[in-house]
């Protein structure tokens, strides 16, 4: 039997899983960036200092980048107050999640660590086996030189006898290199051509300096842009007078496609409707994979009110994420239905508007008689206000006790003021999310809070994932990277 103090733990656990998936750091709708910032540093302290072993557990879990960064650093400035068993384990799950991390953030956080003092023997043999597994570190010495440059002083590896330590600390001493980007970033300083060989961050600075014009850039340096780099050039170079940078749509993630889809005007939408609605769809029906059709009768209640344009530098995020939702949930789905608070019935033309009508649209939802409901909303229910909580509390203790329908609330933001998502009823599990692609491990997350679950069945849970996270090292170790 659990005690009152496991039960504690698990709750506190399952919150700062929700903050770490969704809060980083940045202005919402409801908060600003202040407030978000303080919050999630009290979090981190407040776990790292009473359940040290769980909050590096977390590493396992799908939380965003900004909080991985997060936990390791905390965990590798507290380095003498671990034990040495906790010391194994968590550098097995720090090298694991490193492996994950774009390199820019792993780059920025080694930085932090750097300034911060932390120079540790555990902290330099897991910078040198990062280093060693990385797959072109010459590409890494043109595109994050600067990183690159202080890891090596920090690990104690920085040396200028051979070719790459020589273009790190000393770059212009040499006429010639034998490694091709390191030779073409060399010629780049006198011959234009070379510029459209490099990545586009380091070739935008030569750019500059030869006085390219911007259109002709943007056109010649298109084949060398990652898909987000596309994604925010687009309507750069419409401005400029350039072509449209062309966008693969059939290799963009689902939410990432859901972002490019809103971010168009909605006359352009209506126009390339069947290549969107498709697009979006078969990223869908990759991300669902065997589980395709097998979730039943699923009725989805979907937040587009004004709220969730979120804020200026995370831009529509609550719709992006509720529209993508939308499409996963419609390839798990056997029967679907998906019902928008604005009355909406076409997804493609989502946009933020209006008030959050909760109440009413899970009554609507549940007239439909589903084998799921999932609600993707920021929690702000408001015409009227706390519907929504009256209409789950009746329908899970008088009309479904027996719970033949299965609730679940997915919330995008965080709610810095009480620490967490916010949440609609205490009988309706919440989970944070961030991407839609981790709606179904999300799902599976939120059944440890309905019915106050245990500690010992969380802590098997993350154990599991742990192992899954060391089984896979390096998956995403060349992803960020070009």
């Amino acid at each position: 039997m659990e005690s009152f103090g496991d039960l504690v733990a698990a709750d506190d656990v399952l919150l700062f899983v929700n903050a770490a998936i969704t809060a980083t750091g940045q202005r919402e709708f409801h908060s600003d960036a202040g407030a978000q910032r303080l919050s999630l540093e009290f979090l981190h302290a407040y776990m790292l200092g009473n359940y040290r072993d769980l909050y590096a557990g977390v590493l396992a879990l799908d939380i965003n980048d900004h909080n991985a960064a997060l936990i390791v650093r905390g965990l590798l400035e507290t380095s003498a107050e671990a034990t040495a068993e906790q010391r194994r384990s968590e550098g097995r799950l720090i090298a694991g999640r490193l492996a994950l991390l774009p390199p820019q953030r792993v780059y920025g956080l080694f930085r932090a660590l750097r300034r911060a003092g932390v120079n540790n023997r555990r902290t330099r043999a897991l910078l040198r086996d990062w280093l060693a597994a990385r797959p072109d570190l010459a590409f890494d010495a043109v595109k994050y030189r600067s990183g690159l440059k202080q890891a090596l002083r920090h690990a104690h590896l920085a040396s200028a006898g051979d070719e790459l330590g020589t273009f790190l600390f000393a770059p212009l001493s040499r006429a010639h290199y034998d490694t091709p980007i390191l030779e073409t970033w060399r010629r780049a300083h006198y011959e234009q051509a070379a510029v459209y060989e490099l990545p586009y961050t380091v070739a935008e600075g030569f750019a500059a300096k030869h006085g390219i014009p911007r259109a002709v850039f943007l056109e010649r340096i298109a084949p060398r842009l990652t898909r987000l780099e596309t994604l925010r050039l687009q309507e750069a170079a419409v401005r400029q007078g350039a072509a449209a940078v062309a966008v693969d749509l059939a290799r963009m993630p689902l939410t990432r496609l859901a972002g490019y889809v809103l971010s168009l005007p909605a006359s352009e939408r209506v126009e390339r409707r069947d290549e969107l609605t498709g697009a979006l769809r078969a990223a869908a029906a990759r991300v669902a994979g065997a589980h395709r059709g097998t979730w039943g009768q699923v009725t989805a209640v979907l937040d587009d009110s004004f709220s969730s344009y979120g804020s200026g530098v995370k831009r529509r995020r609550p719709l992006v994420v509720a529209l993508a939702c939308h499409y996963l949930l419609e390839a798990l789905a056997g029967r679907y239905a998906g019902l928008w608070t604005s009355g909406r019935r076409d997804a493609l033309l989502a946009h933020p508007v209006g008030p959050t009508p909760l109440g009413e649209r899970i009554l609507d939802a549940l007239e439909t008689a589903p084998d799921r409901l999932v609600i993707v909303s920021d929690g702000w229910d408001n015409a009227p206000p706390g519907l929504a909580a009256e209409v789950l509390r009746v329908w899970r203790t008088r009309l479904d006790p027996e719970r033949r329908t299965s609730v679940v609330h997915l919330n995008p933001v965080y709610d810095a003021d009480d620490f967490d998502v916010r949440r609609l009823a205490p009988s309706v599990p919440t989970a944070g999310v961030r991407d839609a692609e981790d709606l179904p491990a999300l799902v599976e997350i939120a059944q440890f809070a309905e019915g106050r679950t245990g500690l010992a069945e969380l802590t098997a849970y993350l154990d599991a994932r742990a192992e899954r996270l060391a089984a896979v090292p390096g998956q995403r170790a060349n992803g960020g990277a070009r």
